[in-house]
């Protein structure tokens, strides 16, 4: 059980000593199709200037001055650590009979790479982050293991970016080969069966992706390039080998989301061609190799997407068959293995797993530990014992082997928290949005809370790019939760939670009803006496930045409290940054006149008003952060404590070392998150009391 604790949540600082560091206007105007767009703080988006490290410097002192104060945070801090700093494993890639994983003990605070000899054999490791890098903020990730277990590739990753480099080390002679990548954005990684070499795609810019090939022995400056020639930075090229190395695969993903997939394949065997599968549809189609058998998952003439079978040996169109049809419910994920197809649908977004043959005749249900979110179990097409995990709000994720032949169930891993389950209360509630839409939202909260209009509430949302909130165990909930407030997680449109309608009924200029679709929950939980505008945080990342950025620009009326982590918010300006031109494909971009209208009637940087009363702000980024530019952060920040009329507190934590997932260790990650929720309690008077 967590120790519980008093947290005083009135900061005790003066509006006068709560002033900001000053910030400088520099003012630039533009035309965008014949509308004046003036930016007084375009000065901010050069991240290396002195003028803006400076600025940063300043700001973070400001910051760390008001959040190091804050009484309980130190409380807090030791919540989240009991939650967080305890042992967590992956599940494992088998190879051989030899189990491969990652695995953080509970005084580690990054990830190690290990292996077993068996299912219940004692733990080695094989990648000791320590031993890699002493820097905090680096962090390992497994990225492929031979067919014979002897070479186990693996990406070092430095603060919050996606670059990472590449390194092979041989198991037999546990030294590194050679064949190590540069650091890079890598999207697919594939050893042939032999260990004679390797296929990669890598993404530059303004190339965009490839595919190379590297033969094992040779310098990486020799890899052959074998596919993406013609792609430019819109498109996304992986690549994906068959199990025994016979096919390779290549998808092509039109923006993110993909708005249109190409897939092709290549018979290595025969020495063949590659040929185009599919490549003139406009939908997404995600493969899965099974022997001879490609499986594609599609919302082609599917909304609620379904499962077709191309045979290799003869891929012609006229010959695909469907396997699993399209049904109500939404398909999550699909997995081919163990020979046969598991289904993952999400049934008012709860996962159900459904069992087919290869040939798509329905089996069985697959049970699950209980009403959560789970993974249909995967592994090699091959494989008798495959391994899923299953996790729920109140249940941190744990991992299950499933053994095909025998249905047997055994667990794998379960991560021991000190938080006792029963105390708690799981609600699922519908609301109406402002267009009558009806929109689930999860609710998170102790046993016999009293609803009197001043509980403090967290509400979460993200609502695009097909992300669908399903019941997973959240650190910042638990916290939320056990200290006597409500954390409430809302389904909005945009997400993939009922399928690719409910997706798209969130893009482009329909992405306000989004902002309507979280505002709604506000409202909702506001009527039904759960809470009031002076108790009601609000908390979002990345896309979910831009949601709450939306939601305190239109309604500043409506928060206590806004956390806005690694967003976007100049949509005027998003897709001139980094990767940003991806996300066209979800937002629109205003380099066209149409789609300019919609983002600049919503576009966060461009309605903040001077003189309107904001709630409390904190908006969080970091340098490392290669996908979202910190840009954003800045200048917003800027813009909000020039402009607000309230004496709420308005600042910005700016980590120069962490990144849009945050740094490479727990410890960072705790730091982060009792920044965020002591900023926000103190804001809406969450208070923990003994009981």
């Amino acid at each position: 059980m967590l120790l519980a604790c008093s947290i005083v949540c009135a900061a005790g600082w003066s509006a006068e000593r709560l002033t900001p560091p000053a910030t400088k206007t520099e003012p630039v105007t533009e035309v965008l199709h014949g509308v004046p767009i003036t930016d007084p703080y375009r000065w901010l988006e050069d991240q290396n200037s002195p003028e803006t490290r400076a600025w940063i410097d300043r700001q973070s002192k400001f910051t760390r001055a008001y959040l190091d104060a804050l009484p309980g945070r130190t409380e807090l801090r030791n919540k989240l650590a009991a939650l967080m700093k305890i042992e967590t494993m992956s599940a494992p890639v088998v190879r051989r009979g030899r189990y491969f994983f990652t695995r953080r003990m509970a005084d580690e605070s990054r990830f190690s790479i290990c292996m077993r000899q068996s299912f219940t054999g004692k733990d080695e490791v094989l990648v000791d982050p320590k031993v890699v890098t002493t820097d905090q903020n680096s962090s390992v990730a497994m990225r492929g293991v031979s067919d014979d277990g002897n070479i186990v590739a693996y990406g070092v990753r430095r603060g919050g970016e996606d670059e990472s480099d590449i390194r092979l080390l041989d198991l037999r002679t546990r030294k590194l080969l050679a064949d190590g990548l540069p650091r890079g954005r890598y999207f697919g990684f594939a050893l042939k069966p032999d260990n004679t070499g390797f296929y990669y795609s890598r993404f530059t810019l303004p190339q965009g992706s490839r595919v190379y090939y590297h033969a094992m022995g040779e310098a990486a400056s020799s890899d052959r390039e074998i596919f993406g020639k013609g792609y430019g930075p819109m498109q996304n090229v992986l690549v994906r080998l068959s199990e025994d190395g016979r096919y390779l695969v290549f998808v092509v993903s039109m923006g993110v989301p993909p708005k249109k997939t190409e897939v092709y394949a290549q018979n290595l065997a025969a020495h063949g061609p590659i040929q185009a599968i599919v490549n003139d549809v406009e939908a997404d189609f995600r493969p899965d190799l099974a022997g001879d058998t490609l499986y594609l998952t599609t919302n082609w003439n599917a909304p609620n997407w379904r499962v077709l079978a191309v045979d290799l040996k003869n891929p012609a169109r006229d010959k695909w068959k469907e396997v699993v049809p399209e049904v109500q419910q939404a398909i999550d994920e699909v997995s081919a293995a163990g020979g046969r197809l598991f289904v993952s649908y999400l049934e008012n977004v709860v996962t159900r797993v459904k069992q087919f043959t290869p040939e798509g005749k329905y089996i069985a249900d697959l049970p699950l530990p209980g009403i959560g979110t789970g993974t249909p179990p995967r592994g090699r097409w091959d494989a008798g014992e495959l391994f899923y995990s299953f996790a729920s709000f109140t249940d941190p994720s744990a991992t299950f082997r499933y053994t095909v032949s025998t249905k047997k169930q055994d667990l794998w891993f379960r991560p021991r928290v000190p938080i006792d389950p029963a105390k708690f209360e799981v609600e699922q509630v519908w609301y109406e949005s402002k267009d009558k839409t009806r929109v689930p939202m999860f609710l998170i909260h102790r046993k016999g809370i009293e609803r009197n209009g001043k509980l403090p509430v967290m509400l979460y949302g993200y609502g695009g790019f097909t992300v669908s909130i399903t019941p997973e165990f959240s650190s910042a909930a638990a916290v939320w939760a056990e200290m006597g407030g409500v954390y409430a997680a809302a389904n909005l449109r945009g997400g993939g939670e009922f399928g690719e309608r409910w997706h798209r009924a969130g893009m482009f200029e329909k992405k306000q009803n989004v902002f309507d679709d979280f505002i709604g929950a506000a409202q909702w939980l506001i009527a039904n006496k759960y809470t009031s505008p002076a108790h009601l945080a609000i908390r979002g990342g990345s896309n979910g930045g831009l949601l709450v950025g939306a939601a305190m620009t239109q309604r500043p009326d409506l928060f206590g409290a806004v956390i806005c982590g690694a967003p976007l918010l100049d949509m005027l300006r998003y897709q001139k940054f980094k990767v940003g031109a991806w996300w066209s494909s979800e937002y629109g971009s205003a380099d066209d006149p149409k789609q300019f209208e919609y983002l600049y009637k919503y576009s966060p940087y461009h309605h903040v008003d001077k003189g309107a009363k904001y709630p409390a702000v904190l908006f969080v980024t970091g340098d490392s952060d290669t996908r979202v530019d910190p840009l954003h952060a800045r200048k917003m920040a800027a813009l909000t404590q020039a402009s607000t009329a309230s004496d709420k507190p308005v600042m910005i934590r700016y980590d120069t070392s962490a990144g849009h997932t945050g740094g490479g260790s727990v410890d960072k990650t705790i730091e982060e998150l009792s920044d965020e929720l002591s900023f926000a309690a103190a804001q809406v008077g969450l208070t923990a009391v003994a009981r």
